[in-house]
């Protein structure tokens, strides 16, 4: 990895991890355009950084691109991106948008805040891939992601379900791909404040207050009573992902 400095044990952590997902996966190929959906916290902004160096680590040429959604709670909040793409010469698509305040009004009655911005920030992001001909869309999701998402299925919606590392929409045009899914968020937060990337607070009014947050809260009490607990659920939930996907992560000898 010369080029980039000598990486800590947190950074390393997260480029190989993200790049065994890749490769094992076969992701992304030889003039891919990926769009990386960066929201500002700290697990796509680490993931934008971990893939400009998979970028130059990769045998073939692949193209990068940050697409920021602005949700429109602070107007100025993505100041801090527009200066790093721009020292980092990464091509970004950055815009502010009224999804926030929408998803907190009277137009919004049969969904969460939550649920309904997000819905409008994906059709956007959809719409931005098709206008920039991009063939992939990364989000930053990472194990915890997966833990968090598998449970809420499972008590709200009855479900056996978690995320997907890949996946095609509009009938292939685009793959949603989740290069950090097996990564904890603890390695990403690590990594991120020792590139110091510039992390903001995310102004949304239900920021901390979702049923997602309490899941999260309750898996991680649970979690914090035995060390085991944690490392038994990521790997169970690593074996179903890629049982379900028909993958073998096992290094060839």
């Amino acid at each position: 990895m010369s080029g980039f400095g000598k990486l800590s044990y947190a950074q390393k952590k997260c480029v190989s991890t993200v790049g065994m997902l890749m490769q094992k996966t076969g992701m992304a190929g030889p003039g891919a355009r990926i769009g990386i959906a960066i929201s500002g916290g700290v697990d796509s902004f680490a993931l934008l950084k971990v893939m400009t160096i998979r970028k130059a680590i990769l045998p073939f040429p692949i193209e990068l691109m940050a697409l920021h959604v602005n949700p429109g709670f602070n107007p100025e909040s993505h100041a801090p991106l527009v200066e790093w793409v721009k020292r980092e010469g990464i091509p970004a698509h950055i815009e502010l948008t009224d999804h926030g305040p929408r998803a907190h009004s009277a137009e919004n009655r049969k969904n969460s805040p939550c649920f309904f911005c997000a819905m409008l920030r994906r059709k956007r992001l959809f719409d931005l891939c098709r206008e920039y001909n991009l063939t992939h869309l990364a989000f930053g999701h990472n194990a915890d992601d997966l833990v968090v998402t598998f449970f809420m299925n499972v008590v709200q919606n009855g479900r056996v379900d978690g995320l997907s590392a890949a996946e095609d929409f509009f009938n292939g045009r685009l793959k949603v791909i989740r290069p950090a899914l097996f990564l904890e968020k603890s390695f990403m937060r690590a990594a991120a404040r020792q590139w110091e990337l510039p992390i903001w607070k995310n102004d949304c009014p239900s920021s901390g207050s979702t049923r997602r947050t309490e899941i999260h809260d309750w898996l991680n009490l649970e979690m914090g009573r035995d060390k085991r607990i944690r490392q038994n659920i990521f790997n169970a939930l690593t074996r179903y992902q890629l049982d379900r996907q028909d993958l073998n992560l096992t290094p060839v000898p």
